[in-house]
């Protein structure tokens, strides 16, 4: 085990998306666990859109990260040592670890029991981005087969889940992504019936050439000018699901748009908001439904996988960038 603890600090409060200057790598003594706590040697970091939101000075709905503090995120790494019975050393967990080489944690931090060969995929498909998908899209989407479903960030790492699951219920999916390469895996690695390219195509006119009786459900991970090109063409009852903001690198001044409610009322529609934590109670039930589909061979999925914590500093503002192939990870070992 090594001496010293590598740990990227949020040294300071971003203004929009937090670039590598906000970030620090600094060294600290491996703790040791105290009774009830686990010392995980994390192996794999994760880069989440919402982080944005984590560090950001208001903070949405968590507390934001303090200055000076470790980076909070997921990870997945091995029990090194363990002060609570329920925990062995060698075994695979996935959790709250923050970006560190080291974290020692009451197991209250601890997400999943993982195994070596699922490191990977506990931080993505198995992770919060698949149950964000499978939990979002059941239980605000509420699909019925034959309806159409919209999926801003198709190829991202919660949109190309949302898009293969709802073809799995049967629904008929047009996704939308930026960019030709993007757009093509949409189609081809995805199974999505169209893709819509943001950035040359009218989205608007796109939609309603491939959905001319409007959208059932609109996956939203984006807001901003692409979902005011979408929600015209929502079909009567639709379903909007708001699931992520990332188009919009800040919310102070607040954003002004097109206003939605008419959409909303005329269309006798309904928008939603959803946030994976709210229902860790579903967790076990979203996770034994993907690993069955995995199984079948009836999902895919991509990962980014940048080496090194020095990686870490500017993985976020590369995310927002676009740069990522697929779910973004840091390996450390």
């Amino acid at each position: 085990m090594a001496e010293f603890n590598r740990q990227v600090l949020l040294t300071s409060r971003p203004m929009g998306i937090a670039q590598a200057e906000n970030f620090a790598i600094g060294r600290a003594p491996v703790r040791q666990p105290a009774p009830g706590q686990i010392l995980v040697r994390n192996h794999y970091l994760s880069v989440e859109p919402a982080m944005r939101g984590w560090i950001a000075d208001a903070g949405n709905y968590a507390t934001p990260v303090a200055i000076g503090s470790v980076m909070r995120s997921l990870a997945s790494g091995k029990v090194v040592a363990s002060a609570h019975p329920g925990y062995v050393v060698g075994e695979h967990v996935s959790g709250w670890f923050g970006w560190q080489d080291y974290a020692c944690v009451a197991t209250d931090q601890v997400v999943q029991r993982t195994t070596a060969a699922e490191m990977r995929a506990s931080l993505g498909i198995l992770g919060i981005n698949g149950m964000t998908a499978y939990l979002a899209l059941t239980l605000s989407g509420q699909p019925r087969a034959g309806e159409t479903i919209a999926v801003s960030t198709a190829a991202g790492a919660v949109g190309s889940a949302v898009g293969q699951i709802a073809r799995i219920l049967g629904c008929r999916t047009i996704g939308i992504a930026g960019g030709p390469d993007k757009v093509r895996r949409c189609v081809e690695d995805y199974g999505y019936d169209r893709a819509i390219d943001y950035r040359t195509d009218d989205i608007g006119a796109a939609i309603a050439e491939h959905a001319p009786e409007g959208i059932d459900i609109y996956f939203d991970n984006v807001a901003g000018a692409i979902s005011d090109s979408v929600l015209p063409h929502l079909a009567q009852r639709g379903r909007v699901i708001v699931c992520g903001t990332a188009s919009i690198d800040r919310w102070d001044p607040w954003p002004m748009g097109p206003r939605v409610e008419r959409h909303l009322l005329v269309k006798r529609a309904r928008m939603e908001g959803f946030v994976i934590f709210d229902h860790v109670d579903h967790y076990a039930e979203a996770t034994a439904q993907l690993r069955t589909w995995i199984a079948q061979g009836r999902l895919t999925w991509r990962e980014d996988i940048l080496d090194g914590i020095e990686a870490c500093p500017d993985a976020l503002a590369g995310l927002y960038r676009g740069e990522n192939d697929g779910k973004r990870l840091i390996r450390l070992v």
